[in-house]
């Protein structure tokens, strides 16, 4: 018997390329009918910029077994990622860093004096944040909070920051220098034919067989053992009930060059229905286009999934937390599937990660035949 690995993103990919080279015939199988999930790339077929179908997905990370990993299966391209974001009229860099401070309160303070100003503003009671709200208050202050996270959070998770845990916030620097890099890690990049290809070159296995336009639900198959990398509740078709996640809505914006003049631009106000817009032809600066070329552009809008809606982040709240332990006991029972990924764990999880993950647990399962 074969192995089934179900999803053809990055998880299932990388796992299925570790096995099928040690000698294992692989199944893959995706109901979408194109690879690399949420991080599938495609050319416009009028602009000819490279479009992030699913938003934008950028490659960094400290691992160098996993950046020398994906640079097996493509070329990546120096990417440095700069966000902006428009308040109240005015355009100010992410993350929060010295320009940025100096800019919203009219100072020009040096990187200890922001230091010392930031303290006096932030509130020191709490012993150890629960809340998304406690750690920004503790984090920046209430200016800062108010104007840059608080209306950005509620569109994004569809919640009040008091209700959603402190971790989301924990992955957001501060900091008292001009670094506006929004990625601090040594490894970053964009692949220069984008995350399809790169998938693509992963699977290309003789042991792989791809399905695409298959559910995994449709197979009529016995497997040696199942890799799952879809939604960890529709495994056990829901019958515990459903686990909380946002989808993303893309208003699609046709016009003639630099429409913004950066790849993404927050919106954190909360009058404002949509998070972000995103100029996916400054997500390759290396491909040079002139200002009377076509430029594509997509306003994000963040909502409550509902079925048959693409899930992107798992909520997490504490009623979420209870589901998921009971599936997660439930899971454990499953001695012949693996769950992996974002969806298969319920975790909000970024690329480089995802592959950590699943070498990891190819190198498991190998090790236990």
């Amino acid at each position: 018997m074969r192995v089934c690995v179900v999803g053809a993103g990055f998880s299932g990919a990388v796992i299925a390329r570790e096995l099928a080279e040690s000698g294992t015939n692989c199944l893959v199988v995706d109901e979408r009918g194109h690879l690399a999930g949420n991080c599938h790339t495609e050319r416009d077929s009028d602009s000819g910029i490279m479009i992030h179908s699913y938003g934008p997905h950028i490659f960094h990370t400290a691992d160098q077994d996993v950046w020398e990993y994906v640079n097996r299966f493509g070329d990546f391209m120096p990417f440095r990622h700069q966000v902006k974001a428009t308040v109240n009229g005015k355009v100010y860099s992410l993350p929060i860093n010295l320009h940025t401070i100096n800019q919203f309160f009219g100072t020009c303070l040096s990187p200890q004096e922001a230091k010392d100003f930031i303290d006096q503003k932030v509130q020191r009671g709490m012993i150890e944040p629960k809340s998304f709200e406690d750690q920004a208050l503790r984090f920046v202050g209430k200016e800062i909070y108010e104007e840059f996270f608080r209306g950005y959070t509620i569109k994004q998770w569809g919640v009040q920051p008091k209700d959603l845990p402190a971790s989301i916030l924990k992955r957001l620097p501060l900091r008292f220098s001009y670094d506006d890099n929004y990625f601090d890690h040594p490894f970053q990049g964009m692949p220069k034919d984008g995350y399809t290809k790169i998938v693509k070159n992963i699977l290309q296995h003789e042991k792989i067989e791809l399905r695409l336009n298959c559910a995994f639900e449709e197979l009529d198959e016995e497997f040696e053992h199942i890799f799952y990398s879809g939604p960890l509740d529709r495994y056990f078709r829901y019958d515990l009930g459903r686990l909380t996640y946002r989808t993303l809505d893309f208003e699609e914006i046709r016009t003639v060059g630099d429409f913004q003049g950066v790849a993404v631009m927050n919106y954190p106000d909360d009058r404002i229905p949509f998070t972000r817009i995103t100029e996916h032809r400054h997500f390759a600066p290396w491909e040079e286009r002139s200002d009377k070329q076509l430029t594509v552009v997509y306003r994000e809008y963040s909502r409550e999934q509902k079925p048959g809606d693409i899930p992107y982040y798992p909520v997490r709240l504490l009623n979420d937390k209870k589901l998921l332990s009971r599936y997660q006991e439930r899971a454990k029972m499953e001695m012949s599937t693996t769950f992996v990924g974002r969806l298969g764990t319920y975790q909000y999880i970024d690329m480089d990660t995802t592959i950590g993950n699943s070498l990891e647990e190819s190198k498991n399962y190998l090790a236990r035949k």
